[in-house]
């Protein structure tokens, strides 16, 4: 008997519009047009990276590993990597975060000389420079023989 009287429909006829009901389809059509956004993107820039993949380009991984590119393998989605000299690693593809720029990567080098002559010879040569400061003085600062700062 509670069955018939929950089936039948309203003494008004139509059901009066809800705006509520309009405004969450929206937002669940917007939601759903935002998740298919990002997915293109993140394809689009995942597809970039790879097309600049070649034996010879320097990479990073998405675990900060940084190397040569050796060789690819596309059958197997294998990469090796040279990450020093004779050193080699064996990734997935997906693994590879970025290709660094040669720019990129000679702009953050840091030269590193030869032997230690040469850092000591632009000391030398450089006494008035107000940073590097004389043994007797730094022995004086280490032994705390001036007392405090100069006034």
């Amino acid at each position: 008997m509670t069955e018939n009287v929950l089936a039948q429909p309203a003494a008004g006829g139509a059901a009066p519009f809800d705006p509520t009901m309009l405004i969450m389809l929206a937002a669940f059509g917007l939601l759903i047009f935002m998740m298919m956004r990002g997915r293109k993107k993140a394809a689009k820039a995942q597809e970039e990276i790879r097309s600049n993949l070649a034996p010879g380009a320097e990479v990073m991984t998405q675990f900060g590993l940084f190397g040569t590119i050796s060789s690819i393998d596309t059958d197997e989605n294998k990469i090796v990597l040279e990450v020093s000299p004779g050193s080699f690693v064996t990734v997935h593809s997906q693994v590879v975060a970025k290709v660094v720029a040669p720019e990129a990567a000679a702009a953050d080098a840091v030269e590193v000389p030869n032997d230690a002559s040469s850092l000591t010879s632009e000391q030398a040569g450089n006494t008035e420079a107000a940073d590097v400061a004389s043994p007797e003085e730094t022995l004086r600062r280490l032994n705390n023989d001036d007392k405090g700062p100069k006034a």
